[in-house]
């Protein structure tokens, strides 16, 4: 049986969590990790700040391998118990993999309804190249 991409994506947010770009802040200084699963140049026109990169495309490949995995509060904290928000430009991607990580056994992952996009529309701030403050600020 073969289904739309719309069908895919309805089914994973069936089995995810979404949440809230105001959410997400609070998620954030509750210790999550933001991981933008958008395409690098992507990222690099503009993401939440604190976020990393992690491309749908290469995301269960690569998400234990990367160093922001390895920040935890207390060595008894398994990585797969670390809080992750993901997000895309409007939901869809992040809500796949959202599910795709739950698959794997990570057990606190989220997704950001409506990408940043939303965010956006939220007039929440984000982190370009050409801010001042920093990297990642």
């Amino acid at each position: 049986m073969t289904i739309d991409l719309n069908s895919l994506i309805r089914q994973a947010l069936a089995r995810i969590q979404e949440i809230s770009p105001l959410e997400v802040t609070a998620a954030r200084a509750d210790g999550a990790l933001l991981i933008d699963v958008r395409e690098p140049d992507e990222f690099a026109a503009g993401h939440l700040p604190q976020a990393i990169n992690l491309p749908r495309g290469v995301l269960e490949f690569r998400i234990q391998a990367h160093p922001a995995m390895a920040c935890q509060a207390s060595e008894a904290l398994s990585l797969r118990e670390r809080p992750l928000v993901l997000y895309c430009l409007t939901g869809g991607r992040a809500a796949l993999a959202a599910d795709s990580l739950q698959q794997l056994g990570f057990e606190r992952v989220k997704s950001m309804a409506g990408g940043i996009t939303a965010w956006r529309e939220a007039g929440l701030p984000l982190h370009t190249p050409t801010d001042s403050s920093g990297p990642d600020d």
